[in-house]
């Protein structure tokens, strides 16, 4: 290897890091905290199913769906105007299935929220995916509290897990209702109801609040009512970090996502009303898109013990004296293209448009456009042939030929630069003590020669965008979660893959490998035959260029090892169509006959090189 080849592979190694540095400060993991070891629910709480329109009284209710705790307790008053439930009209706990083609959602009566919701088109670990993402205490998807986004936040105020009334509506829809008592002694009516789709990943939520006896306002510490998402939206994760999983917090106001910033020690709040708000991970993602006249949204990660890190969605509504009837909008669901972009078009129940949720699963930042071409030309080879792991290899194959009139341009000015070394050297020797003027002469040299030394870095240096490019597209584009390649071997394109699978908690001390994978090692045997092959005799001899042939490939090993198979695929592929192209360009390239001196620096086994374009002569 010459000089500046070995420099373009030590700056692409430096951007390399940075890039990989700058996705672990974006997407950060959280401290360490000690916890439980996370362990996912096989079983749902036990279903209760009822007859569309169906008002089932709760002597009525098999007692094999019920779980009794007796009447629940009255709450205390946290502060004067917090309402509490009447003890003498408590149901039992209650739970209710709801099915669709592609959910299986439970529900309890108890607050009236959502306790498990599966996704039956997408598994983890062989089971449907279950979005509700629960620690030590019992989840809080789309609870309500009747208090203020800051102190329900902080805890001060709880939301309401009483047991409510149920009303079968059908076998999509269900409702939820109770009577509440002031301190006053004053009465309202707070009714849920939810309403699922069959096809669709978006349901409707609406929330009631209706006067009994009083005419006054909703207001409780400033507010009527706080709906809530707590405490993570699932799959369960082990790590929470850019390279296996992530949350970003997203909003959407005057058309333009926005991503938000959110920390644990403060809850984050969205001006202006955004459209909709969304916590997103790599794969799956929840959006609330509220219809109210007036609402505040806001975020929170505040740690809660069970989980690795939490995620809050807040929705608030200011203290009304009006009946309140607010509906919402929840996308619950894969972070799909093709799915979030029906709600784009119209495509949908609900004859949802220009949403703007099809941003969510977009690429963003300065190589988004180049993520999107591969992405399109990936997409394209899989529906010529099904198989993700056959489309990165053509994709592959696409990129070399695509850049290789650059490659050519720079193994052209590599075996050029080989035939111009003893004249250089030459010249080094000569004004060796005199920096400027053999600077000066070095560059008249080159201009003589028509030789550009900075063209055999240019191949090297265009690889590393489109590495990062793929990069993006192997770690987050949702059809290549489960991507089979090569059964029994490489079962998941968007994962590591492995060929022995330490125990459950057992990890190698320092490198801290759980697996031992095998696409690592064939990468660093198709780097080290690369560099074998294209050395020449006198980097052979030269210790930085051992140097580089070996260390280099090293390094990218560790930095490699974790990564996406997709990744490693393309790039062990890219390393063997590297290493043909090569082979052939010196074959076709190298002249076996003397060339002139004043190019080879007089030495009769120098290969001739094409000459250098012809500079136009000064008038």
């Amino acid at each position: 290897m010459d000089k500046r080849t070995i420099l373009a592979i030590v700056l692409s190694m430096a951007v390399m890091v940075i890039f990989l540095m700058m996705q672990s400060i974006m997407n950060p993991p959280p401290e360490p905290q000690d916890l439980p070891p996370v362990t996912r629910e096989t079983t749902s709480p036990p279903p209760l199913i009822f007859e569309p329109g169906e008002n089932i009284p709760e002597e009525n209710i098999p007692a094999e769906s019920i779980t009794d705790s007796g009447p629940a307790p009255i709450p205390e008053i946290q502060e004067s105007g917090i309402p509490f439930v009447r003890s003498e009209n408590i149901p039992l706990q209650q739970f209710v299935t709801i099915e669709t083609d592609i959910l299986t959602v439970v529900l309890t009566n108890a607050g009236g929220n959502i306790v498990s919701y599966q996704l039956k088109d997408h598994l983890d670990d062989g089971l449907p995916v279950e979005m509700i993402f629960r620690g030590n205490a019992d989840p809080q998807a789309f609870a309500i509290a009747f208090g203020s986004r800051d102190e329900v936040a902080s805890g001060r105020i709880r939301p309401q897990n009483e047991n409510f009334h149920v009303r079968r509506i059908s076998n999509h829809s269900v409702e939820f209702y109770q009577t509440f008592t002031t301190d006053a002694g004053i009465e309202f009516t707070l009714t849920k109801r939810y309403e699922f789709i069959p096809g669709e990943y978006i349901f409707e939520l609406n929330i009631e609040m209706d006067r009994v006896n009083f005419t006054g306002a909703f207001d409780f510490d400033g507010s009527a009512y706080t709906l809530l998402f707590s405490p993570q939206i699932g799959p369960p994760f082990v790590r929470l970090d850019q390279r296996y999983e992530f949350r970003n917090y997203l909003s959407y106001r005057a058309g333009r996502m926005r991503t938000e910033r959110v920390n644990e020690r403060d809850i984050t709040v969205m001006d202006n009303m955004p459209s909709w708000a969304s916590i997103a991970g790599k794969y799956f993602t929840l959006v609330a898109l509220p219809y109210a006249r007036d609402y505040e949204i806001g975020f929170a990660s505040n740690p809660e013990p069970g989980i690795p890190s939490s995620s809050r969605l807040y929705i608030s509504i200011p203290a009304t004296t009006s009946r309140i009837q607010d509906r919402y909008h929840i996308y619950l669901g894969p972070k799909s293209q093709e799915i979030l972009n029906i709600y784009e078009r119209g495509e949908n129940h609900f004859n949802l448009r220009d949403t703007g949720l099809g941003d969510i699963a977009d690429t963003r930042g300065f190589l988004a456009p180049l993520e999107r071409i591969l992405k399109w030309f990936l997409t394209f080879f899989y529906s010529l042939i099904p198989n993700y792991g056959i489309a990165i290899i053509l994709l592959t194959i696409l990129v070399k030929l695509a850049i290789f009139p650059l490659t050519r341009k720079g193994s052209e000015s590599t075996l050029r630069m080989q035939a111009l070394a003893p004249k250089m050297k030459e010249i080094q020797e000569k004004y060796k003590d005199n920096k400027q003027k053999l600077n000066q002469e070095m560059a008249e040299f080159y201009k003589k020669e028509g030789y550009n030394p900075i063209a055999g870095c240019l191949p090297m240096l265009l690889q590393m965008p489109i590495f990062f490019a793929m990069f993006n597209l192997f770690n987050t584009h949702f059809d290549l979660r489960g991507a089979m390649f090569i059964p029994g071997w490489i079962m998941d394109l968007s994962r590591p893959e492995s060929i022995i699978d330490f125990p459950e908690g057992f990890s190698l001390p320092i490198l801290g490998w759980t697996a031992l994978r095998l696409l690592p090692f064939i990468y660093v045997g198709s780097q080290l035959i690369y560099g074998r092959v294209t050395q020449t005799p006198e980097q052979r001899g030269n210790n930085q260029a051992k140097i580089m042939l070996y260390v280099l490939p090293i390094v990218f090993f560790f930095v490699l090892y974790d990564m996406p198979s997709g990744l490693l695929v393309y790039w062990i592929l890219s390393n063997i169509l590297t290493l043909v192209q090569q082979v052939l360009i010196s074959k076709f390239l190298v002249k076996r006959k003397d060339p002139p001196a004043s190019i080879a620096g007089g030495n009769p086994n120098a290969p001739k090189i094409a000459p250098g374009p012809k500079r136009k002569k000064n008038k």
